[in-house]
């Protein structure tokens, strides 16, 4: 089976309570001991890369992402999906081809663009292009920025979701949504959808998550600045 197809199929039949978690590893290293750790699948995050690279969230050049990419899908075994923020104003065509050519098996689209919302039928026009480009050849999540860049309501993030997932969307996320908001989002969205997971008890867990509606859990950033801060506590150590 092709690893596009295993990840596709781990997004089926979820039950309630058992997402899939999917951690994001910003290298080589972190890929490989999330493999290790026995997670299915990865999804890298964008602004993780950026920082690992020396870059502020949004301003890492295509070619340094998809180098990265790249790094992380071949350092395991298991299917890995990348986050490529706006699609790097690459063609469909040509973004297509760079997450094959790098090893991924899905992507992450958002449809902002520098903080302000998208016209939401421009974006669905661009994901029915990756989607034809690509075939069933990747796994496509598109992220819904109406609770980051919009008025929040829950109406005109199910509005846009629909949009996508009629033009070949595998899977929506809309990101930071109120845990609240869950059950609703759920109920009128077709197909998977990707919930942000937070950490160390910050907010609901991967589980509870499930059980509100989520089909998949992602953690964008926040593993390796944790991991970030557990460094810094070390380094400091090491002056005492």
């Amino acid at each position: 089976m092709r690893k596009v197809d295993v990840f596709r199929a781990l997004h089926r039949s979820r039950l309630p309570g058992d997402p899939l978690v999917l951690p994001g590893p910003w290298d080589a290293l972190s890929a490989r001991v999330y493999e290790e750790a026995g997670f299915p699948a990865l999804a890298t995050p964008s602004a993780g890369i950026a920082a690992a690279l020396g870059h502020e969230d949004g301003s890492t050049p295509a070619d340094e992402m998809f180098a990265a990419v790249a790094r992380i899908c071949g350092a395991v075994d298991i299917p890995v999906s990348a986050d490529v923020e706006g699609g790097y104003g690459l063609t469909p065509k040509e973004l297509v081809e760079r997450l094959l050519e790098a090893g991924a098996v899905g992507c992450n689209l958002e449809d902002s663009r520098q903080g302000v919302l998208k016209d939401p039928r421009e974006h669905a026009e661009l994901l029915a292009e990756v989607r034809y480009a690509a075939g069933d050849q990747l796994f496509v999540n598109a992220r819904v920025d109406t609770f980051s860049y919009g008025d929040g309501d829950p109406e005109r993030a199910i509005e846009r979701a629909a949009l996508y997932v009629a033009a070949g969307a595998d899977c929506v996320y809309p990101i930071g949504a109120p845990v609240g908001m869950l059950p609703l989002l759920r109920s009128g969205i077709q197909g998977p959808v990707n919930m942000f997971g937070l950490l160390d008890g910050e907010g609901p867990s991967p589980t509870e998550l499930g059980e509100l509606g989520a089909t998949r859990v992602t953690f964008g950033p926040g593993l390796q600045r944790r991991m970030a801060r557990q460094l810094r506590e070390s380094a400091d150590s090491l002056q005492r």
